[in-house]
């Protein structure tokens, strides 16, 4: 059934907006120019003027590193046949948090410092009346934080991790799971030819979505999420099996924030000022199951490739509805709010709701129910 809907706040009188911004932030996803083309055709109609902020915020915070200028004007031409295209036209970045910004001291140490006023102070200068904010759950945390300063803003929730809370699916999650799906399905056939097992590491940070649904379209034999710490005894069991009973080789989809039972996630670095870079525990189970199965074993990590390239149909109308809902939430009046996918519909609900919370995959979700019927081994 649908979630019932989030009655958006009522608006007595919608405010006169002239000129409006769109900022992407964090990782790209495929479906980013998709929300800039429609966001632009949108506010165009209502005769605004609209800009989009170069890198996030950096083009406001920092015009001066920019030789055209901090901000893009966007308009017809300039968001012509770009729905199909990956990537952002207005770049994007996964630092630069106004609010915990990284600053190099005298003595080489680094300190974070709120520069929060100063972007603030850029907004009005530069004449912007409200601000579409393209981002996953960082970019929307700061997206709140600044309408609690008085910025007009309205969130648009984009993630290839798909781990975004009151939204039933964010834009290139469909595009993510499909490509990795089809390396997959590719797999399938080398691991064959070699009698191999054949360890595929995907993103998705913390939650499990992507291995999931790729491990169950892909006919994986293993899935290793984060929300269930796996044991490698037992996916080296299922490895066994498979190979005793005929099948020759084994394919083991590991989500990059996937943890054993008695560890945590693997992470490549820590850097102030941004979240945890995940990754290498592909590596290590592929190493482990090597040893403990005798069966030759090799890592596949996908990483980035899975944020690259043309988005799916979904995802170019997922991305279509979410930036001419976005501006249609702004021209009554809303703000501090996000656009969600509740199908049919596309709701309005409190960026408050969405700041700071993740949504993993249930245990008891259907998904999760289904890779079990179909003999898949989480580890547990």
């Amino acid at each position: 059934m649908p979630r019932k809907r989030t009655a958006a706040p009522a608006v007595a009188r919608p405010p006169v907006l002239r000129r409006i911004a769109i900022s992407t932030g964090g990782g790209d996803a495929p479906g980013l120019n998709a929300v800039i083309r429609a966001a632009t055709l949108s506010a165009l109609q209502h005769g605004w003027e609209v800009v989009g902020i170069r890198d996030g915020y950096n083009g406001l915070m920092n015009p001066g590193n920019y030789p055209w200028g901090g901000l893009v004007h966007l308009n017809r031409e300039t968001v012509k046949g770009i729905t199909h295209l990956g990537g952002t036209i207005i770049g994007s970045t996964n630092k630069g948090n106004p609010f915990s910004l990284p600053v190099k001291q005298a003595d080489g140490t680094v300190v974070e410092e709120d520069h929060s006023d100063r972007l603030v102070a850029a907004f009005h200068r530069e004449g912007i009346d409200a601000l579409v904010s393209v981002g996953g759950d960082g970019s929307l945390a700061i997206a709140h934080r600044l309408a609690g300063k008085g910025i007009r803003v309205v969130g648009v929730p984009k993630t290839i991790d798909n781990d975004l809370d009151r939204t039933v699916i964010t834009f290139g999650f469909d595009t993510a799971v499909s490509f990795a799906t089809d390396c997959v399905d590719r797999l399938h056939s080398t691991a064959e030819a070699h009698g191999r097992v054949m360890v595929v590491e995907v993103m998705g940070r913390y939650a499990g979505w992507i291995a999931l649904n790729t491990g169950i379209a892909g006919s994986a034999d293993a899935v290793l999420i984060p929300e269930i710490p796996y044991d490698l005894r037992k996916v080296a069991e299922k490895v066994n099996e498979r190979f005793h009973g005929g099948g020759g080789f084994a394919i083991v989809v590991v989500a990059e924030g996937a943890k054993p039972v008695d560890g945590a996630a693997t992470v490549r670095s820590r850097e102030a000022g941004r979240a945890d870079r995940l990754g290498g525990v592909g590596e290590k189970v592929a190493a482990a199951l090597q040893e403990m199965t005798g069966h030759e074993t090799r890592c596949v990590v996908l990483g980035h490739l899975l944020r690259g390239g043309r988005p799916t149909s979904f995802d170019r109308l997922l991305s279509l509805r979410f930036g001419a809902a976005a501006v249609r939430a702004l021209a009554e009046g809303h703000q501090d709010v996000m656009v969600a996918l509740n199908p049919p519909r596309v709701d309005l609900v409190p960026l408050e709701e969405v700041s700071g919370r993740m949504r993993a995959v249930p245990l008891d979700s259907d998904s999760v129910m289904t890779a079990r019927e179909l003999g898949m081994c989480f580890g547990d």
